[in-house]
């Protein structure tokens, strides 16, 4: 995402950084979910295995075409970890979109740490140091995200890294501010609809459920 758009993305309220974990860090794979009996194990992993040997799977056709190498990697990905569901995954990327930008307006970068690619940890955390040298403020309105898809998955089987490319449509309101509080970019009442594109990775079977954001594109 350039660094322009960054800067004119939106202003936070306290709750959203509140919501952030929970919503990064639901039962869609954005959090450590409860864990179930040995037996409820087998049982969820022989009705996933099912579906899969069985036929096409609808947790996956529904999202990519049948028999691409996203189906492909996606059905990799719930063989290594049958509890994993893709419709789950992308509910919870979608909270995670709003979540990221919200917390990344308001710079509560250790909040957000555990959630990036060190690389894209830095970028973000480069973009709010050099906001707030400049005086700049951001005032801004998540509309909502008016579209979603999944774009790509990957699948490492050498070492179970999983890559899941997401993307959005989303419509917000925003302004920047100077350090004397003039408006300089934006408008309090226009909705401005922006697209991107983000992809998430987790290394499938891990102890750590969370998925990182290791990249942006528009």
């Amino acid at each position: 995402m350039p660094i322009v758009q960054l800067l004119v993305l939106a202003g936070i309220a306290i709750f959203l950084i509140l919501r952030l974990r929970s919503v990064l860090g639901t039962r869609d794979g954005f959090e450590k979910p409860k864990v179930p009996s040995s037996q409820g194990r087998r049982d969820d992993a022989r009705r996933d295995f099912e579906v899969i040997e069985g036929g096409p799977d609808h947790d996956i056709v529904d999202h990519v075409p049948e028999n691409s190498p996203a189906a492909e990697a996606l059905a990799k990905m719930k063989r290594v970890e049958p509890s994993f569901s893709v419709s789950e995954f992308l509910s919870g990327a979608r909270g995670a979109y709003e979540m990221i930008l919200m917390g990344f307006e308001r710079g509560d970068m250790d909040e957000l740490r555990p959630f990036l690619a060190d690389d894209v940890y830095d970028s973000f955390d480069g973009v709010v140091a050099a906001r707030r040298e400049q005086g700049l403020t951001v005032e801004a309105e998540f509309i909502g995200v008016r579209e979603l898809s999944l774009a790509d998955a990957t699948f490492d089987e050498s070492d179970g890294l999983a890559e899941i490319t997401v993307k959005y449509v989303g419509e917000l309101t925003s302004v920047v501010k100077d350090a004397e509080g003039e408006v300089i970019e934006g408008s309090p009442t226009a909705v401005k609809r922006q697209k991107d594109v983000w992809t998430f990775a987790r290394n499938m079977g891990s102890d750590d459920p969370n998925w990182q954001l290791v990249a942006t594109d528009e």
